[in-house]
């Protein structure tokens, strides 16, 4: 039929709909040949549910399924930071994408995408159409910048809450109609797709100016009406910065897109197709609702899509208990607590939560306590909790009634929780502990739940409780945002009534339990246990403790080195001015590329589709070459960069109370192993300039003492000669000598008494290089050299190192054959995509073969970390940080030699007795009164 008035648009939301059947089931792996397949699974699911839904009056005549295509469209073309704060898509997601789309075609619904435009452009472009040819629209997606499209015959539908969103809904969401969701959103921004908008003005701010003003341009011309100083001059300076954001939240309702809405009417699905797909699928139990409701027979399927994890299971087998509210206890008194604290000690073991009314443990306040013995019995102690007030951001108020005392209920958990016997379990416990810590309470022992999933599941998914949660118990956990809220109207959990909070708190505990029920067997099965023995369990403690003692910064100095990174910005941009002949906003790539390629002529130049040359680090280093211009820009955003991340954003990191930053560390965070550093990050301190060096300079120590550096000296590059068994390698390892005028001598044919300065900086290059599976065309980069002379370097490299390629083959082929890597230690990290096609496959193959290198080496550490407290317990001096192979130590002047002694001897031999290498590992000792000085 053709479309017209009368007509019917569904446009299913087909990303929306993937990442929630990711997240909401366990990971199925197709048991015949392992692929995951569970996010299809509830795909499938979800759409077929539309269609059985989607009759009767209001049926649809037309119906598309949307899908975003890559990650990179017009809009990082005007603002290359846009989306840059996304999550990488999980390894074991990318290959169930393509399959969302053979099902799509398999239920024969239209299945759309379009390069350089996301699914949303589409879904625009359709609806506008639709509308202006007199039909009926109903978007499926509950994404709010589709709310723009609302209104005229169009609608929105929730399918996960089974909601509609009309006008009102719309404006009870932004506080304006749907003609003007695009304004508040550009004052607003967006921080989940980094869409910059207006600093401090949210989403309740932009509606009220928006109402008052009428609209956007108009707010923006009459902003120097606004009385408030600071929200007046916030709109005059970034009024460009407003414009831009208007357009990368503005939809394209006018993209080129030659599909015809008469293409997209309904068809009946072609039971052959269908079913063939999902036989193929391994989906035992759909296929024969299908087959049912289709009236065919449905076929035989030999193998049926298992769980991928090692816990055992069905994958959609719901849980024993369901989660029940009503069973969860608010422990009012005194009484009550030594209730569950007796239940406590007859169990040996129990789940606890921490409830704050913040996030930094530094510096939160204790509200409340939850606790679980047996699955779907949990309780909440509530401590802190105020009514009355204002209501406002910090809980002003009288503590409500039905509460213990804060220091009675802890002087009665206390020993509960410092007993030896008694089990304390949760998720991330590094958080709680570290509360408790600062009431004088040192949790032990533990068990997470958040360490356990890392170490069955490293390199499938994450590991935070709501996705636990949803993926291996069935249930989805109540949102923190129903209770708090979000943006300038989040208020503190203090502030939450009290019945709540027993409702959220004590899920949480229960939640946990079950977890550890699930994961605690699952760990032998899966024959990890060491790992998370040795390597995970033991750690929680030692960097609780670092990152409480925090490390000492002076904000002198950062102020000093901003104001000097200022002027040395001002400078370079005075200089790139001159060399580009005018002034320009040097910050502005769109302003920047006009620049380049327009007025210069550089080559290399590429619109995306809106018009604007692209300029990221990568474009501008080539240009680099070519002139002068590229090369300053660069230095100013790495000026840029240093001055807003480090020397001015440290400076609000210096705790008031300690003087110190108190960095968190991650255990859980990179596949292989690595920590990484948050709130501050202090691993990504740059070390290659002098600039990024620098900063090191204003972490110091009190006087009377000492920073100590010890770091482990080119430890991947050992692990390398050990594992591939490289004789040359080990041999100059052995011999002390220089490793990388060892590998120009070999590859080079140069004596080492004539080797030059160049010539080892390129051997260097390949050294680190090759560890990481770099290519050609990477090596030239990083050379700044022809790619078929980088080429012929590696090609050369691995003629001379053989072992290295024999290992590379061995690993990949291992990868394919089982689905994961391991370190000599046992980590497995899984490789989801190994036998994935097309680009992904080649980045799957260098992570397989970096990961047993690096993994083994963030075990190393590891170890160390573990048993350096036995080790300098009786020296006057604590471990402060870890960052990628080094250790760094605070001390008294007195007991430097003692500790680089010692320290030294526990990193050398952290391998022994599980490995022992074939090279030495050799630890490089510093010391200072700054970082600095130190490393």
């Amino acid at each position: 039929m053709a479309f017209g008035k009368g007509c019917h648009l569904h446009l299913i939301d087909g990303s929306a709909f993937i990442f929630r059947a990711f997240h909401a089931l366990p990971p199925l792996t197709r048991k015949s040949d392992g692929m995951p397949v569970g996010a299809v699974s509830g795909f499938v699911n979800m759409i077929w549910k539309m269609v059985q839904d989607n009759h009767g009056p209001d049926a649809p005549t037309h119906v598309a399924v949307v899908f975003d295509k890559g990650s990179h469209t017009f809009r990082n073309d005007l603002y290359d930071l846009y989306k840059a704060n996304r999550e990488a898509m999980p390894e074991e997601l990318r290959p169930q994408i393509p399959l969302t789309r053979e099902a799509t075609r398999a239920f024969n619904i239209a299945c759309l995408e379009e390069e350089g435009f996301e699914a949303d452009d589409i879904i625009a472009t359709l609806a506008c159409r639709a509308r202006d040819a007199g039909g009926r629209v109903t978007i499926i997606s509950s994404d709010k910048d589709l709310m723009q499209l609302v209104g005229g015959g169009v609608e929105m539908f929730d399918a996960m809450k089974n909601r509609r969103i009309g006008v009102e809904e719309v404006e009870e969401k932004f506080g304006v109609g749907p003609d003007r969701v695009v304004d508040v959103q550009a004052l607003a921004g967006d921080s989940v797709d980094n869409v910059p908008g207006a600093p401090g003005i949210g989403i309740k701010t932009a509606a009220l100016l928006i109402n008052e003003f009428g609209d956007l341009d108009t707010l923006l011309e009459r902003a120097g009406e606004i009385k408030q100083t600071k929200r007046r001059e916030t709109l005059i300076e970034n009024a460009e910065q407003i414009r831009l954001s208007r357009t990368l939240v503005q939809l394209d309702c006018d993209m080129p897109y030659d599909v015809t809405l008469d293409e997209l009417e309904v068809r009946e699905p072609d039971p052959v197709a269908l079913l063939a797909f999902l036989t193929a699928m391994e989906f035992r139990t759909i296929t024969k609702r299908v087959a049912e409701v289709l009236g065919v027979e449905p076929p035989a399927i030999e193998a049926e899509s298992t769980e991928a994890a090692p816990s055992g299971g069905a994958a959609d087998t719901p849980p024993d208990l369901p989660f029940r509210p009503e069973d969860y206890e608010w422990v009012r008194d005194e009484a009550a607590l030594q209730v569950w604290i007796d239940r406590i000690a007859d169990k040996g073991h129990v789940a606890v939560d921490t409830e704050t009314d913040g996030l930094n443990e530094m510096i939160c306040n204790l509200v409340g306590i939850s606790l679980s013995v047996e699955a779907g019995q949990a309780c909440y102690v509530p401590l802190a909790h105020r009514g009355g007030g204002d209501g406002g951001l910090f809980g002003d108020g009288d503590l409500v009634e039905g509460q213990i005392g804060l220091d009675r209920a802890l002087a009665l958990l206390k020993p509960v929780l410092e007993d030896e016997a008694i089990l304390k379990i949760g998720q991330n416990m590094k958080f709680d502990a570290k509360v408790f810590a600062r009431h004088g309470i040192n949790v032990a022992p533990i068990d997470d739940t958040m360490l356990m999933s890392y170490a069955l599941h490293g390199g499938l998914h994450g590991h935070g409780m709501d996705a636990l949660s949803e993926r291996y118990l069935g249930h989805v956990p109540i949102p923190i945002k129903e209770l708090i809220g979000s943006g300038k109207a989040q208020k503190t959990f203090d502030q939450v009534p009290v019945e709540d909070a027993v409702k959220y708190a004590a899920e949480d505990a229960d939640i946990t339990l079950r977890l550890w029920e699930r994961f605690k067997p699952a760990l032998h099965i899966g024959r990890v246990t060491t790992v998370y023995e040795t390597l995970e369990r033991p750690l929680v403690p030692v960097l609780a403790r670092m990152e409480m003692a925090g490390i000492k910064v002076d904000r002198a100095t950062l102020s000093r080195m901003s104001g000097a990174f200022a002027q040395k910005m001002a400078a370079l941009e005075a200089e790139i001015h001159q060399l580009a002949g005018e002034k320009f906003n040097v910050g502005s790539p769109k302003q920047l590329g006009e620049i380049l390629f327009d007025k210069m002529s550089l080559p290399g130049g590429k619109r995306g589709k809106n018009g604007a040359y692209s300029t990221p680090a990568d474009v501008l280093e080539d240009l680099a070459t070519e002139h002068d211009l590229p090369g300053r820009v660069l230095d100013w955003r790495q000026l840029s960069k240093l001055k807003s991340t480090y020397t001015d954003a440290l400076q609000d990191h210096i705790n008031p109370d300690t003087g110190r930053v108190h960095t968190s560390y991650s255990i859980a965070g990179a596949n292989t192993g690595r920590l990484a550093s948050t709130d501050p990050n202090l691993q990504n301190i740059p070390v290659r300039s002098e600039e990024g060096r620098r900063i090191r300079e204003a972490f110091v120590t009190d006087e009377g003492k000492t920073l100590v550096s010890l770091d482990y000296s080119q430890i991947e590059l050992r692990i390398l000669a050990h594992i591939a068994g490289i004789d040359a390698l080990k041999q100059a390892f052995a011999d002390g000598q220089d490793i990388h005028a060892m590998t120009a001598s070999e590859m080079f044919d140069v004596p080492l008494d004539q080797m030059t300065p160049d010539i080892r900086r390129q051997a260097k290059a390949i050294n680190f290089g090759v560890i990481y599976g770099i290519s050609g065309f990477g090596l030239a980069r990083n050379l700044r050299i022809p790619r078929a002379e980088a080429q012929g370097f590696i090609d050369r490299y691995f003629e001379r190192f053989p072992g290295i390629k024999d290992y590379m083959d061995a690993t990949v082929k291992f990868a394919k054959d089982h689905g994961y890597v391991q370190t000599l230690f046992g980590r497995r990290i899984h490789t989801p995509e190994i036998n994935s096609k097309g680009p992904t496959a080649g980045f799957a193959k260098r992570a397989a073969i970096n990961a047993p290198i690096q993994g083994t080496a963030a075990d190393v550490i590891r170890r160390a970390m573990i048993r350096m407290d036995a080790a300098i317990e009786d020296l006057p001096a604590k471990m402060l940080l870890q960052v990628h192979d080094e250790l760094i130590f605070e001390v008294e002047d007195s007991a430097v030699d003692d500790l680089i002694e010692r320290a030294r001897d526990v990193m050398e031999g952290a391998s022994l007795p599980a490995v022992k290498f074939d090279v030495p590992l050799d630890v490089d000792a510093g010391q200072g009164a700054t970082w600095a000085e130190a490393h």
